[in-house]
């Protein structure tokens, strides 16, 4: 079976993040969403947030499964029994960090790295950038689905009045 991983912490997910879901789907058998706990930040949603949301978002995909996870990504795919990584690319700063990552999960654990290019509609869009704009009101619905949207606007936006 070729399984792949998608790492991230998707506080909250994209539609960006949701792109490279569905097209990492349409090239493995099995795509295992893996949501990193990271003890040193406070996500605005916790991780059962995230994981909910991602598997309403991605149940549509019908080989995608959600999963949690802390410490190093290779020991999570081996955990998985996933050979491959797979990562979007919105940048090229994007890409400098991601190849040493890329090089060394290689070397740690012959953990392979697939490199997609982000859909230029969903190349300037980040979770931290969606978060800023919906803080101050603005109108993200067309770059988060509509779960999303609303947990958004529940969490941040206060009531008028």
């Amino acid at each position: 079976m070729r399984r792949a991983v998608c790492p991230g912490s998707f506080d909250p997910v994209t539609n960006g993040h949701l792109d490279i879901i569905g097209r990492a789907s349409r090239l493995f058998d099995e795509v295992i969403v893996g949501v990193l706990i990271n003890q040193s930040k406070t996500g605005l949603f916790t991780i059962e947030e995230r994981i909910e949301m991602l598997r309403e978002v991605t149940a549509r995909f019908g080989n995608v499964r959600v999963e949690s996870f802390r410490g190093l990504l290779v020991d999570f795919c081996r955990a998985q029994e996933a050979a491959v990584l797979v990562k979007g690319l919105r940048a090229v700063s994007d890409f400098d960090y991601e190849l040493q990552m890329a090089q060394m999960n290689l070397g740690l654990a012959s953990v392979e790295t697939l490199f997609m290019p982000t859909n230029p509609q969903y190349s300037f869009i980040s979770s931290s950038l969606i978060k800023d704009v919906a803080k101050w009101g603005g109108d993200i619905s067309a770059h988060v689905p509509e779960l999303v949207h609303t947990a958004l606007r529940q969490r941040l936006v206060p009531p008028a009045g």
